[in-house]
């Protein structure tokens, strides 16, 4: 191959990544906050939805929060302790002086304050009771998510309704589970009350449920999410993460850079290409991105072999074609990132979660997430939410508590300011050579 230099080349970006995030349910500007119960306080598909969006659009301004709390439900009965035997019995006007008081006390007291703008919501586990289904139940958790949404709405939020994932159980039939049977007629309940109040509606039952029927057509005693039957481990939350963000119109594109050869024509989207050189049968640019590919938690990984997860939320694209028949390697200022074929790479290779450093920035931006998220948990329920006991009682009580919210929300500050650095993509060199003998 003849040898060719572009020197200043710079091809700017064809498509507008704004575009491809018209549909995306978070927007610019927003103050996310993710309710919910001990699988929304375990901080893990919250902090991917998180990462993905702080990833996907470096420019905007967000800022997320999470206030889960284990055991909860949609009456939000540990935040407001209703008499659940009464509830379950109460109908009509009785049942919503229940429901208005508890859902009211609740949301005062851990979601408004923060202002937000759109509001996650994900219950249904503890609120069907681990049993079949029953319909005095329903009947408070359907009055009790019609509060949420009116209460959030009021106060200005967009609200999403988010079905809870399946139990797990280790065994070949999870959708003859009674438990599952009953989350299923929640889940189809949800619908209709989002429908009914305005709110957006994402299913992560049906999807997360048909990966696991997959995997135990293969073998029965299989078990996809790790952790235990109702907490799925980082594997488990990921193929979550997954199904939520693709029912809030998540987009796939991360950028495109496409290179032509033999005469070296380039076309961008999503970033820009500069510095060309063909030359030893090979070429090398430098590429700076508008966004970060997702960032997978490495614990996660199974997941990305049980459903299509980079090629539904992360495509981060190089396609060369022209080259001669054989094995090149993909490298990243000089790190090796992944092998690939000539006709792979004319089709195009997805370099989402390779070697080196784009998937070493994204991860290091998801750390900074995990660590900002675990900071505002203890500063919410042990700092904020600490009842004195008597002997720790005295004039001074709560001039302490206050300095230490003030200490803790500068480490937050610290963090946030970190992932604001880290979340803008830089430029890097590449380089496709002949994989030598």
């Amino acid at each position: 191959m003849n040898s060719l230099r572009i020197g200043a080349l710079a091809v700017a970006c064809l498509v507008s990544l704004g575009r491809l995030a018209a549909d995306f349910a978070i927007r610019d500007g927003d103050r996310v906050v993710f309710l919910g119960d001990s699988i929304t306080e375990q901080r893990l598909y919250t902090t991917y939805i998180e990462a993905y969006a702080l990833a996907r659009h470096p420019a905007w301004k967000l800022s997320f929060r999470n206030v889960g709390w284990g055991g909860d439900t949609a009456w939000l009965r540990q935040r407001a302790h209703p008499d659940e035997k009464i509830l379950f019995a109460a109908e009509g006007s009785a049942l919503d002086t229940m429901v208005v008081d508890s859902v009211g006390k609740g949301l005062g007291r851990d979601v408004l304050p923060l202002k937000p703008t759109f509001v996650t919501v994900k219950f249904g586990m503890n609120d069907h009771s681990y049993q079949k289904f029953r319909p005095d139940i329903f009947r408070a958790y359907a009055r009790s998510q019609a509060e949420i949404a009116k209460v959030l709405g009021g106060a200005g939020a967009r609200v999403a309704f988010l079905t809870p994932q399946p139990i797990e159980d280790r065994r070949p039939d999870p959708d003859k589970d009674d438990r599952n049977l009953s989350l299923r007629q929640f889940s189809d309940g949800l619908k209709e009350i989002a429908a009914h109040n305005g709110a957006s509606f994402v299913d992560q039952f049906a999807p997360y449920l048909g990966l696991m029927m997959a995997a135990r057509a293969n073998d029965p005693a299989a078990f996809i999410g790790g952790g235990d039957a109702v907490h799925p481990g980082p594997a488990g939350q990921t193929l979550m993460a997954w199904a939520v963000l693709k029912g809030l119109g998540a987009s796939a594109a991360v950028s495109e850079a496409e290179i032509k050869l033999p005469a070296g024509t380039v076309t961008a989207v999503g970033c820009t290409v500069a510095g060309l050189k063909v030359a030893g049968g090979g070429v090398a640019f430098d590429r700076l991105d508008e966004a970060l590919p997702l960032p997978i938690d490495p614990r996660a990984e199974p997941a990305l072999k049980l459903a299509p997860v980079l090629d539904d939320l992360s495509r981060y694209t190089l396609r060369v074609t022209g080259l001669a028949d054989g094995n090149y390697d993909i490298t990243i200022d000089g790190e090796p990132a992944r092998k690939a074929n000539a006709a792979e790479l004319a089709a195009g290779v997805n370099l989402s979660n390779a070697d080196g450093p784009v998937t070493r920035q994204s991860r290091e931006l998801l750390a900074l997430v995990f660590h900002k998220n675990n900071r505002y948990f203890d500063r919410w329920r042990s700092v904020q939410l600490y009842s004195f006991p008597d002997w720790a009682k005295g004039s001074d009580a709560e001039a302490r508590r206050t300095a230490e919210l003030t200490r803790i929300d500068g480490e937050i500050a610290d963090d946030e300011a970190k992932i604001e650095t880290v979340r803008k993509p830089r430029s890097h060199r590449f380089m496709v050579k002949p994989v030598s003998p």
